[in-house]
C-alpha cells in the first residue's frame, strides 16, 4: 500500500443543513457541529430524550383467547389474527428528540480558508478560518460536550435555544445565565407536557481575556482571546439543581487538550482495533466527503465509509446502543420516533461488533436487552400465557412491553425477537471464550417461553409455530399473522439448541423440543419459502429477508452443510425484490448474499446504496435514495457487510473472501467467533492471512479452493498463502 487511508472527513464549506452536520458522540450525549465561523450551531442530543405521551402501555392481555387463535388459523382461518387484539389504536414508542442548538453569533466576517473536519481516531469536530477556530468533542472520560472556540479579540453571543424544527409549542421553557469567576453559566430547562418530566441543559462557559457580559438569555463575551465551553444534559423530574450542576461542571475545568486527551484514552482505543486498506487512489483519498460521494465506486469511498461507519456506531453506543438515527436529530419529528426498531434495524446496525472488535457496543446492546428483560416477561405472560421471555418489536429505550402493533402490523404475534436480538450476544461471547450469565440466563428464559408456547403439532407430529409472523411481510394469499414463519422456525431452535449449550444441565428437554421443529419448505418456485407451512404462498417483493435468518445471521443453512437449503435460501434471495429501496434492505440482501458467496449479487446490493445518494456530507445515511429520511442503517450496517464479504467465522470454521468489494486491499484486526485475530492482505493473484489464536482449536478453512483443517495452537501465529480467489 502507498498510503494510509483517511480516517476522517472534511468539507470546504459550513452545514448549511443539520443533517450535513459533523458528529461526535459518547453514547449518551451527542452533537451535530455545523461548523459556520459567524452564526456556529451545535445541537445537542442525548439518549434518554424521549417525549412522553402519558403513560407507558402494557401488553394486550391476550392469552385467554390464544388458544382459540390457534384452533382457527390451523384449521385454516387466514384471517383469523386480525381478531387478535385488545381493540386499541396503533401506538407510536415514545418519539427521540434534541435537547437545544448551542448558538455562537459573532459579527459577520468573510471566510478565508475555510475547512471544518472530523477526525475518526479521535471524536474530534474542527473549524477553522483565518481568525477563528472551533474544536469540539464528546468525551467518554467525563460524559461533557467539550467546545473551544478560540481567535483574536472573539466577539461572540452565546446562547441556548431550544427553538428546533417541530418543537412542540406547549413545552414549558426556562432559561437562565449567570456569572462565574470563569466566565458565565447559561441553563435551559424544557418541561414536558402533562408530564412531570423534563429536561435540562446546563453550559459553563470560561473564557479567556476580554469581557463577560450577561444579556438574558444570551452571553455575551468580547474582546476574548478563548471560550470553552462545557456542556451537559439531565433528563429528571421535577427541578434540577443547577447550582449543583454548575459546581460539577467548574470540577472538570481545564484546558481544552487537557480533556481531549483523557477522553482518547477510551475511544482512540476502541476505534483503532480494526482498519481497511483498499488500496486508494492517494488524491481520491484527498476529497471532501461531499466529492467522494460523487465516486460511488471509488476505493477511497468504501474506505472511508468503512471508517465513518465504525465510528459513527462507537459514538452513538453507550447508555443504549443506536436508535435509527443513532444518537443524533435535528428535529422533533424523528421518523418512525426515532426508536430501537428490533425486528431488523438495530441487529443491522451492530453487526459488526463483534467481528470488528466493538465490544463497546455489544455492551450497550446487552445492557438494554437487561434492563428490558421485566417487560419482555410480561409480553410473554400476557399475550402467550407463558413463562418466558418475548422481545417487542419497537422499542423507545425506556419501555420493553409490545405495544406498538396494528392489524398490518401484528408485531404482538412475533416471537422470533429475543433470539434475535441475544444472537449478537452469544457471537460476543464465543468471540471472547467466556459465557456472560446475563446472556445465559436471558437465553433460559427465551427457552422456557418455547417450553410453554410450542404445544400444538401438524399432521406429522412436528411442533407448530402458531400465531406466526415474518416481519413485516403477510402471505399473498393469506392475513398477517399466519403459522410456521420459517424466521420463527429457525429462532425457536437456534434459541432451544444455545439454551441448552449453555445450561447442560437442562440440555436434554430443550434440544428434544428442537428437534421436533419442522423443516423448512422449499416451494414450488425451488425457493426456501416464508412460511414452511402448506398452502401460504410468498410474498416477493418486499425490504426485509425475515425467512433467511437461517443463512444470516444463523449459520442454520450455509453452502456447506446445507448445500441443498442454501440453494433454496438463494433461489429465494433472487426473487425478492427491493420494494421501497430502504437502504436497510439492500444491506441485508448483501449480508445474506455474502455467506452464498454470490459476489455479483453482493456487488449489485452494495451498488444500490453506493449509487443511490444514502449518503449525507456528514456520512450519515438516510433511509431512502436521493438522502431521504436520516437514519443510521445503512452508515453503521456497511462495515459489517464489507467484513462478511473478506472474512467470516463460526466457532468452528474460518471463510476467507467468499465475496471481496474490491481486487486488492487489506483488512487488520478482525475477531473470530473460535477465539483468533486475523488480518488479510488480497490481491487478484493471491491473498495472505495471519491468524492470531488465543484458543488451541482445530477449524475448517474454507476459501474458493475448497475446504482444508486448520489447526491453531494458542499463542502461535499461523500464516496462510491461498491462491487466486
Amino acid at each position: 500500500m502507498t498510503s494510509s487511508p483517511v480516517h476522517g472527513t472534511w468539507e470546504p464549506h459550513p452545514a448549511a443543513r443539520w443533517e450535513d452536520a459533523f458528529l461526535s458522540g459518547n453514547g449518551h450525549h451527542g452533537a451535530l457541529v455545523s461548523g459556520d465561523p459567524n452564526a456556529d450551531r451545535v445541537i445537542v442530543t442525548h439518549h434518554t430524550l424521549v417525549r412522553p405521551h402519558g403513560p407507558h402501555p402494557g401488553p394486550p392481555r391476550l392469552a385467554e383467547r390464544l388458544p382459540g387463535l390457534q384452533d382457527r388459523l390451523l384449521a385454516g382461518d387466514t384471517t383469523a389474527a386480525e381478531e387478535f387484539t385488545d381493540g386499541r389504536e396503533l401506538r407510536w414508542v415514545r418519539p427521540f428528540h434534541p435537547a437545544f442548538q448551542l448558538r455562537l453569533d459573532r459579527p459577520d466576517g468573510e471566510p478565508r480558508d475555510y475547512r471544518r473536519a472530523v477526525d475518526f481516531t479521535s471524536g474530534e469536530a474542527t473549524a477553522r478560518t483565518g481568525d477563528w477556530t472551533s474544536r469540539l468533542v464528546v468525551s467518554r472520560a467525563d460524559d461533557v460536550v467539550v467546545h473551544e472556540i478560540a481567535g483574536p479579540g472573539l466577539d461572540l453571543r452565546i446562547r441556548l435555544d431550544h427553538q428546533l424544527a417541530g418543537v412542540p409549542l406547549t413545552l414549558s421553557v426556562g432559561s437562565g445565565v449567570l456569572r462565574t469567576p470563569e466566565g458565565a453559566v447559561l441553563s435551559l430547562r424544557a418541561g414536558y407536557p402533562e408530564s412531570d418530566l423534563a429536561y435540562t441543559g446546563v453550559t459553563l462557559a470560561q473564557v479567556t481575556g476580554g469581557q463577560t457580559t450577561l444579556t438574558p438569555p444570551a452571553v455575551h463575551v468580547t474582546g476574548a482571546r478563548k471560550v470553552l465551553l462545557l456542556t451537559r444534559v439531565r433528563r429528571h423530574t421535577g427541578e434540577l439543581d443547577v447550582v449543583a450542576e454548575t459546581h460539577a461542571l467548574r470540577a472538570l475545568t481545564a484546558p481544552y487538550d487537557t480533556l481531549l486527551d483523557r477522553h482518547l484514552t477510551a475511544h482512540r482505543t476502541a476505534y483503532a482495533r480494526v482498519a481497511l486498506d483498499l488500496a486508494a487512489d492517494p488524491a481520491e483519498r484527498a476529497l471532501p466527503g461531499s466529492e467522494l460521494l460523487k465516486r460511488p465506486w471509488s476505493p477511497a469511498l468504501l474506505e472511508r465509509l468503512f471508517a465513518a461507519g465504525r465510528y459513527h456506531l462507537l459514538s452513538a453506543s453507550g447508555h443504549h446502543p443506536p436508535r435509527l438515527t443513532g444518537l443524533w436529530t435535528g428535529e422533533w419529528d424523528t421518523a418512525w420516533s426515532g426508536a430501537f426498531t428490533y425486528d431488523a434495524n438495530l441487529n443491522l446496525q451492530t453487526a459488526s461488533a463483534a467481528a470488528a472488535a466493538l465490544p463497546e457496543v455489544t455492551e450497550a446492546h446487552a445492557a438494554l436487552v437487561q434492563r428490558q428483560l421485566p417487560d419482555w416477561r410480561d409480553n410473554a405472560r400476557e399475550v402467550f400465557g407463558t413463562r418466558g421471555a418475548v422481545a417487542p418489536g419497537h422499542s423507545d429505550g425506556e419501555s420493553g412491553h409490545s405495544y406498538h402493533f396494528s392489524r398490518a402490523y401484528p408485531l404482538h404475534l412475533w416471537t422470533a425477537g429475543a433470539d434475535w436480538l441475544l444472537k449478537p450476544l452469544v457471537d460476543h461471547d464465543e468471540t471472547r471464550g467466556e459465557r456472560d450469565p446475563r446472556t445465559a440466563a436471558a437465553l433460559a428464559e427465551v427457552a422456557e417461553f418455547y417450553e410453554d408456547f410450542l404445544t400444538r403439532t401438524d399432521r406429522d407430529g412436528h411442533l407448530v409455530v402458531v400465531p406466526s409472523y415474518s416481519p413485516e411481510n403477510r402471505p399473498a394469499n393469506a392475513s398477517w399473522g399466519a403459522v410456521n414463519a420459517a424466521m420463527d422456525l429457525s429462532a425457536a431452535r437456534h434459541a432451544l439448541r444455545t439454551a441448552a449449550a449453555y445450561h447442560p444441565e437442562r440440555a436434554d428437554r430443550w434440544l428434544a423440543l428442537a428437534d421436533r421443529l419442522p423443516p423448512h419448505r422449499v416451494n414450488a418456485d425451488g425457493a426456501l419459502a416464508e412460511w414452511a407451512w402448506p398452502g401460504l404462498d410468498d410474498s416477493y417483493d418486499h425490504r426485509h429477508l425475515s425467512h433467511l435468518y437461517g443463512v444470516w445471521p444463523l449459520e442454520e443453512i450455509n453452502p456447506y452443510d446445507t448445500p441443498d437449503l442454501a440453494a433454496a435460501a438463494h433461489r429465494a434471495l433472487t426473487l425478492r425484490g427491493p420494494e421501497n429501496d430502504s437502504a436497510h434492505g439492500h444491506l441485508h440482501h448483501a449480508l445474506i448474499a455474502s455467506r452464498l458467496r454470490d459476489r455479483a449479487r453482493v456487488a449489485q446490493a452494495l451498488a444500490r446504496v453506493l449509487e443511490g445518494d444514502f449518503f449525507h456530507a456528514s456520512l450519515m445515511s438516510a433511509h431512502y435514495p436521493h438522502r431521504d429520511v436520516y437514519n443510521a442503517d445503512a452508515a453503521h450496517t456497511l462495515p459489517a457487510l464489507l467484513v462478511e464479504a473478506l472474512v467470516q467465522s463460526t466457532p468452528d470454521r474460518l471463510v476467507l473472501l467468499p465475496a471481496p468489494p474490491c481486487p486488492r486491499g487489506a483488512l487488520h484486526g478482525i475477531r473470530t467467533r473460535f477465539g483468533a485475530e486475523v488480518d488479510l492482505t488480497w490481491r487478484p493473484d493471491g491473498a495472505t492471512a495471519v491468524v492470531r489464536p488465543r484458543r488451541t482449536h482445530r477449524v475448517e478453512l474454507r476459501t474458493s479452493s475448497g475446504a482444508e483443517p486448520l489447526d491453531l495452537v494458542a499463542g502461535e501465529d499461523r500464516v496462510l498463502t491461498l491462491g487466486a480467489w
